[in-house]
């Protein structure tokens, strides 16, 4: 038998927290913080934040605050899981940030599976906007459940591929965060850098890119048209310590001749950082106003790109919009937007989802052919009641027999 419980993460998007329990077992998928909490609490669930612990283990599928942002929270002697690549993304942000690094005890990999007490746990790795995410299929006295984390199709992972190896079971958990959102076909990562390309192939003026550093598969979309365009990518030490991190192949200014690195602040000993691991690829303002190239910007580079603008006019550049279009009414990220435009920057999105669409999602349950669907992470749960000769669960807690 397993108990599932999902303490938080139903009817709502993100603050993922979901308890797998046997007679003798009890794992935790993803603890999560709620989203937009500028100083993650962590609920009261006794033996896993409070009191003395008394859970198995804890199973992050990918890095993402509203699936692994109570790490640090979580009560010694309980042993945190994580793909070994999406560790090192992750800590490498927070070392950069001057965060204690979140106390992993062990890597699993793909394909591999761990034995956990009475559970049987499988990861297999999945696209999504955050790198190394997984799915988990989980058995258990005979009886098995998938738990799909954040997926997509639409990146530049085999969805087909993953489809293929991803085994059937009695039970899904499953994320729907788009299903409260207008209905419209998801662009591609291969999409997004056709489109970039061909709008920087027009113009010689500089190019700059507003994305999330740790959104993996953007870099390389980015990069890639970038290159098809004889320019330079250029990132800031943040992103290039990500980027690095995520490994040799992915564009950094390490292992990748068409890469450089600029710095915007250098207290902290990040000069000393920048000397030290990047001397052959690092770039000044002056360097930079020289060179054809797109360049990875944040709301708090104002001051530096003010400066950059006194060396190289930004009249006819373009600046991507590469997040979620929601963040525009954030004050900081608005004001940085028009600043740029004051610059004579045309503003142009070049963004996609990092979750599934309706389509996906419904794939998903077709190959998985579950007896019992649990949504989580959504707005829209009463989408899935269309799904014929499926029970949807609504209850919180549910036990599979």
């Amino acid at each position: 038998m397993m108990t599932i419980t999902i303490h938080r993460g139903q009817n709502q998007i993100g603050g993922s927290i979901i308890e797998i329990a046997s007679e003798t077992t009890k794992i935790i998928l993803d603890a999560g913080s709620e989203l937009d909490e500028e100083v993650p609490v962590a609920p009261q669930i006794d033996g896993l934040f409070t009191g003395q612990a008394s859970y198995d283990a804890v199973f992050i599928s990918h890095y993402h605050g509203d699936h692994l942002g109570l790490c640090d929270q979580v009560l010694p002697g309980i042993p945190l899981y994580i793909g070994e690549k999406a560790a090192r993304v992750t800590n490498a942000a927070r070392r950069y940030l001057h965060k204690p690094e979140y106390p992993f005890a062990a890597f699993y990999e793909a394909g591999r599976t761990i034995t956990v007490g009475d559970f049987q746990i499988t990861p297999y790795l999945c696209d999504h906007s955050a790198f190394d995410a997984y799915m988990f299929h989980i058995v258990c006295g005979g009886k098995t459940l998938v738990y799909s984390g954040d997926f997509r199709s639409n990146g530049r992972k085999s969805f087909s591929h993953l489809l293929h190896r991803l085994p059937c079971a009695d039970a899904l958990i499953i994320e729907g965060t788009t299903l409260s959102r207008a209905t419209v076909p998801p662009k591609t990562e291969v999409d997004l850098e056709q489109a970039a390309a061909e709008i920087i192939s027009q113009t010689n003026a500089p190019v700059f890119i507003l994305q999330a550093a740790t959104n993996i598969d953007r870099i390389v979309t980015v990069f890639k048209a970038a290159r098809r365009c004889g320019r330079v990518l250029v990132q800031d030490l943040y992103m290039a310590e990500v980027a690095t991190a995520a490994g040799e192949t992915i564009p950094n200014p390490v292992t990748f001749s068409g890469v450089r690195v600029f710095i915007t602040n250098g207290q902290n000993g990040r000069y000393e950082l920048l000397d030290s691991k990047y001397r052959n690829t690092k770039i000044g303002r002056s360097g930079i106003a020289k060179q054809q190239f797109v360049m990875c910007v944040r709301p708090t580079m104002q001051n530096y790109l003010e400066k950059l603008s006194e060396e190289l006019p930004f009249e006819g550049g373009i600046l991507f919009y590469s997040m979620w279009d929601g963040y525009k009414q954030k004050e900081d990220v608005g004001s940085f937007l028009r600043f740029m435009q004051s610059k004579g920057v045309r503003v142009i999105d070049l963004h996609t989802s990092g979750h599934a669409d309706a389509k996906t999602i419904q794939t998903l349950i077709d190959d998985v052919d579950p007896k019992y669907i649990i949504p989580v992470h959504t707005e829209n749960a009463v989408w899935f009641q269309q799904c014929e000769g499926r029970t949807i669960v609504s209850d919180q807690t549910f036990s599979l027999l």
